[in-house]
């Protein structure tokens, strides 16, 4: 809401004079600061001139709203654009309006000036003299220019202070940059040092593999050699004659030792083969329950007449999942075996359960589990719990997880000292949703079969000749996965990885006989890509909503 304080006709110099000296009264009521009242009196002492000085008759009012002290000038003719221009600078807001210019300048809130005191400031400034509104201005001169001077005397402090701080600056400068340096010196000493490291772990983890392998090839006959000659030495001879019962039992001690041996050397083969990589996975849709019936029939003989009920149902297990049914086995036959080992009596049960797109094979048996703050050591090689002699190598379980992985679950284990042991074996059920899908192959026909592959798996796919085009194409728009040839002109496989964003998972289909690259989550051989195949390593490198 406006609120009019005052109205001055302007004609003349004299006219000029008062506006001024009006307008300075008016600012200085409403509490304006020092500064701000030689504005608004300059400000309407420009635009009354400018006016008088074009011929014009000019009428200015003064009122004021909620925020602002408001000047509307209203003239007899077009307002002169030289009288507008320095306004501008002066006021908060100015707007011209046909032949009226309006001007404001925001006030502090709260103050309502006196009606009483505007007669009088109007009075008084009909009647001033130009003399005394010279003094006036020579006045405000004055006072600006000694808030100049205190102005240039704060800037020559500030700028003596920043000096010095310039200087502490440089000096800080100087020694952060020998210190980082020197810090930088020692990070490339040190990664230098884990490079060399890396690369002995990684040759002597090579080592151990191919000596690993190398001796449980060379123990293995020797091995079947001992065990079949000390079952012919227990059979009884042709003739009736045969062993003596004490001879018949070391020949029993001995075939047993070797049994023994020959298992450890077939866990040491198949631990070696799934570090080295060349576990080699057979994916199909497998029939479960079938599975779990041949299960049933294997586990029967293995609890050695313990009072010990074992039940493997296949209750809620899904009809098929795609898997490796000779991985799937070994694992559940290894759960298995473990519970009956180490459990006396109760019951031992294997049962499945769908949690959304995954499938849960749960082994519990009632025996005489595990100490607390241990049961994550029985994953690691060759570890047996303190005080247990059953039997076994320590490897069973590690290769079990192992393999678990390599399905694209997961194996753990939860246990309670003499009320038994929960191994949960987590796998991937259905396949998740994939919106999109990059195939990067410089060879158009092997794109046109890996398209058909994905059929039904993806909801678009996205084609590129080579690394390049597939880069850009990658930072277009999101992708859900990339399938990548190793081999392409230009930027190549294993370029295009490295630049990717990390959250894009990548899987490498190649005809070359390599080991899966470091950024790449699997590899797949063209010449064994099937559809099963495919879809089961999306299963393994994809996390995501089914």
């Amino acid at each position: 809401m406006i609120s009019q304080l005052a109205r001055l006709d302007v004609r003349d110099p004299a006219g000029v004079f008062a506006a001024r000296q009006l307008g300075r009264g008016l600012a200085g009521m409403l509490n304006l600061d020092r500064q701000d009242q030689v504005r608004v009196a300059t400000a309407v002492s420009e635009i009354s001139r400018s006016a008088v000085m074009a011929g014009l008759t000019a009428v200015v009012t003064f009122a004021i709203d909620d925020a602002d002290l408001v000047l509307a000038v209203t003239m007899s003719g077009d307002p002169p654009a030289g009288g507008i221009v320095p306004v501008q600078r002066l006021m908060d807001q100015v707007t011209v309006d046909g032949r009226v210019v309006r001007m404001a300048k925001r006030r502090p809130p709260g103050v309502k000036p006196d009606r009483r005191q505007v007669s009088e400031q109007l009075a008084a400034a009909r009647s001033r003299s130009a003399l005394d509104e010279l003094r006036r201005q020579n006045q405000d001169l004055i006072v600006a220019l000694d808030d100049l001077r205190e102005q240039k005397d704060q800037l020559v402090a500030l700028n003596a202070e920043l000096q010095e701080t310039n200087r502490g600056v440089m000096a800080m400068y100087g020694e952060l940059s020998s210190e980082l340096e020197q810090t930088n010196r020692g990070v490339v000493a040190l990664y230098a040092e884990l490079d060399e490291t890396s690369e002995r772990l990684r040759a002597a983890s090579e080592s151990k593999d191919r000596f690993w392998a190398n001796v449980s090839h060379e123990l293995r006959s020797p091995l079947n050699s001992i065990i079949g000659l000390t079952r012919l030495l227990a059979e009884p001879a042709p003739d009736g004659g045969g062993l003596d019962s004490e001879r018949l039992y070391q020949v029993e001690l001995i075939r047993n030792s070797g049994g023994t041996l020959l298992n450890l050397v077939n866990d040491l083969l198949d631990v070696a083969k799934a570090e080295s990589g060349q576990l080699r996975t057979d994916p199909a849709q497998v029939d479960l329950p079938a599975l779990l019936g041949r299960l049933r029939g294997l586990a029967r003989p293995m609890t050695e007449s313990k009072p010990l009920t074992v039940t493997v149902s296949a209750d809620g297990a899904p009809s098929v999942i795609l898997t490796d049914e000779l991985a799937l086995t070994a694992i559940l036959r290894n759960l298995l075996s473990n519970g009956i080992k180490y459990t006396d009596r109760g019951e031992v049960r294997l049962s499945t359960r769908v949690t959304g797109p995954r499938l849960e094979i749960i082994v519990t048996d009632t025996g005489i589990g595990i100490p607390a703050g241990l049961t994550g050591h029985v994953f690691e090689e060759f570890y047996q719990v303190p005080g247990v002699r059953r039997g076994g190598t320590g490897l069973g379980l590690p290769y079990a997880r192992r393999l678990a992985r390599i399905l694209g679950g997961d194996l753990t284990l939860t246990s309670e000292p003499g009320a038994g042991t929960t191994a949960v074996l987590d796998l991937p059920l259905r396949t998740p949703h994939l919106g999109t899908v990059l195939l990067a192959d410089d060879d158009a026909r092997f794109r046109a079969v890996l398209r058909g592959l994905l059929d039904g798996l993806a909801g678009r796919v996205l084609e590129a000749a080579d690394g390049t085009q597939a880069l850009a194409m990658a930072h277009d728009q999101p992708v859900d996965l990339v399938l990548a040839d190793m081999r392409m002109p230009g930027l190549d496989g294993g370029a295009l990885l490295a630049r990717l964003p990390a959250a894009v998972p990548a899987v490498i289909i190649t005809s070359a006989d390599q080991p899966v690259p470091p950024r790449a989550a699997a590899l797949l051989r063209k010449d064994e890509l099937s559809r099963e195949r495919l879809e089961f390593t999306i299963r393994a490198v994809v996390r995501g909503p089914s």
